[in-house]
């Protein structure tokens, strides 16, 4: 097929349907629409758990300020104590909760010294907060821990008066038993540090080695410590202490989620010695043995330091053979020596199954070690064909790796969900085109198709349509043609032959033989290099037939690939430090592994979960093989990342359950203020689905509070086909809230939220690429107000923002059930020079719909009259 020139811009057929994304003309994105006054909505949360429960306290002042005041939702009552130390007010959640977050909205009688703690029975209590420098007014305080009761117990006043706070809010997920203390030693095989050693043969480590035979000992002095790293928060139930002859007369036993800040929860002056089982309630990740006065002349020496924690016993975890991995019944790993015909054979059959399986829970990976292959891989929904070599030139397969549209009739706007990656590709001889013909969630990544005379075609062919793709770390030796491909985003790949062809947005970041920028005539929008990325790691085998996964370098101000004719910069993890997660592990077995320092590789399938898979170490990798999917489950939360550096999450799908989520996934808690400038989390190939297969619900979707988030391809979508599909069935507000500053997203798609699509709080923020839909399904239009402003923006950029960008934007809409709805604006942001947007574009799909301006108030209506709309700058 020869290409569209570069200047015509196609119209859909009349009368094709709008299916799916752009329709029969699904297109680019980004956007916003609401009044540049108006405040951002806040962030989902968890659920406020307190507000009527029944609450006590240590003392009141007086009738008028009982503690059910601080618990009703009023602000104008209050709790006072009486005016002395220490006092307390607890609340009773009525059930176990995970808690994240207390609000604290103190009168003018506040607390400076106090603790937030919690419980299970009313007695034992668990301390997850602690200060000596409040500071009055309203306090928002992140907080790890769980329980049914929940107590601010105030040790010192920072007045003359008592106690006093107008609401004590506890916020978290509602849910589960009281835990037991499980027997399980989750310190054995822990890193351990002691504050000195008698000799090299007395290491600390010899008191978690679970031998009773080796021994760790002290220099003969006071004070000293032993301290084991249980790697993650663990709530401690009991510790027990074997020691040797030289035992400590006075200790502590002390948690501390930082290694540096330090909470007694036991305390003796008269220890005994020998073995004692000392039953504790605290939490933490650390937990340290602290002696200040010993028993003998020696120093301090245990044979063995046990640690139980609540929540029964931690799952067993399955050790993995990175020389034979069990990858699950549908990863298909192929080498030279499997014969030509059952590859073929296979990869038929997948096709057969997965060409029209958009919403089926089947998952495939095929997998091919180094050599050469004979194959024609037609990709269908769920399915990812992948290289094991170092180099995608270590796996060459003679024929194609293609994904067509013929069974929507030529139209791929629904060819979503699959994916190419680290292969090359010979067409076979007579043969010059390879067809990619696909839209949202289908990367080809780290791609080789060989040969200067080839080229690689976007879109069906013919009249047929497709709306917007991702090409990354990728060499076409020959010729990119886009035809009627709606919107496309190429980062840091090498076109030997160039590209041709436009519609909407085009967008080109770091690529060699991409075409000169010609906004919006043609619709090329060029960035010459990328400022900082992490390509996605990928699963190969070396030279020994070892599994291992590839961990890329960070690369700043990059052009081209990080493989062609170079090394590629990073790190390699044996396999052996991955737990392989099949189907029916659970959250409690995941994040047991994660607990033990293990890295995680989910196989292809829908892995329930009904508590947050916890993500807690820096560097942890987290990979997906055949669009492994995550189910939210119980209204959970899908998984949390914690406020560190360097993990990794890739080639994952999150899903919304029936029972709504305050959010799927969370990258750093609320609050979080560390600077990762050098090592950020990054997110590679992170897919979002609410409802489509069924009903789905979620608040929030996806929600960045750490700073310097790399999103390297992410698709959120709330379904606008499907099961389970309507405007009051698979409800959600918004699909992005970016908190954290310095956060970069490149290849963003964003779609259908019911209300902002995107919302960004942080300062610092730069997108690459946006590509959005808003709701297709708005009844009508006092159902879709932000206010007085008609509707809300696809890309909101808050009113207190002092930095931000962000090129090669599209929004579309498709008001199919009223078209009469009018979006007031795509764009919406503060007016500043410090926040500007470069290449717009906003697009009434068949002119059903209106959006009125691009940014604020700024740039044409999207309409019947008038459809495409292209603003080159604002401000």
């Amino acid at each position: 097929m020869t290409s569209r020139a570069t200047s015509v811009r196609p119209t859909p057929p009349p009368g094709r349907p709008a299916r799916r994304l752009l329709i029969g003309l699904a297109l680019l994105l980004v956007a916003a629409l609401t009044p540049a006054g108006a405040t951002p909505p806040a962030q989902a949360a968890p659920s406020l758990l307190s507000q009527g429960r029944p609450a006590t306290a240590s003392s009141t002042e007086n009738a008028g300020t009982p503690a059910s005041a601080a618990v009703d939702g009023d602000a104008g009552t209050r709790w006072a104590s009486a005016f002395s130390d220490p006092q307390w007010i607890q609340v009773d959640l009525g059930t176990r909760a995970t808690l994240s977050q207390v609000v604290l909205s103190w009168e003018g009688a506040y607390g400076r010294a106090f603790t937030i703690q919690t419980s299970d029975d009313g007695a034992a209590w668990t301390t997850v907060h602690s200060t000596t420098a409040g500071t009055g007014g309203t306090q928002t305080v992140s907080v790890t821990g769980a329980g049914r009761y929940v107590r601010m117990h105030g040790t010192a006043r920072g007045t003359g008066y008592g106690y006093s706070l107008w609401e004590f809010q506890v916020y978290g997920e509602a849910g589960g038993t009281a835990p037991t203390c499980g027997s399980a030693n989750v310190a054995q095989g822990r890193p351990a540090t002691a504050s000195s050693v008698e000799n090299a043969g007395l290491p600390a480590s010899a008191a978690v080695d679970g031998n009773p035979g080796t021994r760790w000992a002290s220099a003969a002095a006071d004070p000293q410590w032993l301290r084991v790293d249980l790697g993650t928060v663990r709530s401690i139930c009991r510790v027990v202490l074997t020691w040797e002859a030289a035992y400590a007369r006075a200790f502590q036993l002390q948690t501390s989620t930082d290694g540096s800040s330090w909470t007694t929860v036991y305390g003796t002056t008269t220890g005994t010695g020998g073995s004692q089982s000392l039953a504790v309630a605290g939490s933490g990740r650390y937990l340290r043995v602290h002696g200040t006065a010993r028993a003998t002349a020696y120093g301090y020496s245990l044979w063995e330091l046990a640690v139980n924690v609540t929540g029964g016993d931690a799952p067993p975890v399955e050790p993995t053979d990175p020389r034979n991995p069990n990858l699950g019944p549908n990863t298909f790993v192929f080498d030279p020596s499997t014969p030509t015909a059952t590859i073929q054979s296979r990869l038929d059959t997948l096709f057969a199954q997965q060409e029209r399986n958009q919403f089926g829970p089947e998952r495939y990976a095929v997998l091919f070690k180094p050599g050469s292959y004979t194959a024609d891989v037609n990709l269908g929904f769920f399915t990812q064909v992948a290289g094991l070599g170092m180099s995608p030139d270590d796996v060459n397969l003679n024929g194609h790796v293609r994904v067509e549209a013929f069974w929507m009739g030529g139209n791929a706007t629904q060819n979503f969900w699959r994916a190419a990656e680290n292969l090359s590709v010979t067409l076979p001889a007579g043969v010059s085109v390879e067809r990619w013909a696909v839209s949202q969630a289908a990367p080809y990544r780290r791609m080789h198709l060989r040969g200067a005379q080839n080229q690689i075609q976007l879109w069906n062919g013919g009249d047929g349509w497709s709306s917007g793709g991702l090409m990354a770390d990728t060499r076409i030796d020959g010729l990119v043609v886009s035809g009627s491909q709606q919107q496309w985003y190429s980062r840091n790949s090498e076109f030997g032959n160039g590209w041709t062809g436009s519609v909407w947005n085009m967008v080109f970041q770091g690529v060699t033989g991409a075409p000169p920028p010609h906004f919006p005539n043609p619709s090329h929008t060029v960035i010459p290099q990328t400022p900082q990325v992490r390509e996605k790691p990928f699963l190969y085998v070396d030279g020994t037939g070892e599994y291992r996964v590839f961990v890329p370098a960070l690369r700043t101000n990059s052009t081209g690939t990080s493989w062609y004719g170079r090394t590629p910069a990073g790190s390699s993890i044996s396999l052996s430090q991955f737990y392989v997660v099949r189907p029916g592990a659970g959250a409690a077995t995941i994040n047991a592994a994660l607990a033990q320092g293990r890295h995680l590789l989910f196989t292809p399938g829908v892995h329930h979960v009904t508590e947050p898979i916890r993500v807690d170490r820096p560097d942890t990798v987290v990979l997906g093989l055949g669009l492994a999917t995550i189910q939210a489950d119980n209204g959970t939360v899908a998984m949390r990342v914690a406020d560190v550096d360097g993990v990794k999450v890739a080639g994952l799908m999150f899903e919304a359950g029936q029972v709504n989520s305050p959010v799927l996934m969370e990258v750093g808690p609320p609050g979080s203020a560390a600077s990762h400038a050098a090592n950020p989390t990054s997110l590679h190939d992170v897919f979002f689905r609410i409802g489509g297969p069924g009903v789905g619900r979620a608040t929030n979707t996806l929600t960045v509070n750490s700073d310097h988030v790399i999103g390297d391809h992410m698709w959120l979508w709330r379904a606008d086909h499907g099961d389970g599909v309507g405007w009051a069935v698979n409800t959600a507000d918004t699909g992005l809230t970016v908190n954290g500053d310095d956060v970069t997203m490149y290849g963003l798609f964003v779609e259908h939220y019911q209300r902002y699509q995107t919302v960004w709080n942080g300062n610092g923020g730069r997108t690459y690429f946006y590509q959005n839909e808003m709701p297709y399904d708005p009844p009508n239009q006092a159902a879709w107000m932000n206010g007085a402003t008609r509707g809300y923006a696809a890309y909101k950029v808050a009113d207190g923002v002092s930095s931000h960008q962000a090129w090669g934007m599209g929004s579309y809409c498709y008001f199919n059930v009223n078209p009469a709805v009018v979006a007031d604006r795509a764009i919406e942001a503060p007016t500043s020079p410090n926040v500007r947007f470069t290449n717009m574009v906003t697009v009434s799909l068949g002119g059903v719909g209106t959006i009125n301006r691009v940014v604020n108030g700024t740039g044409g209506t999207a309409d019947t009259a008038n459809q495409v709309v292209y603003l080159t700058n604002y401000p």
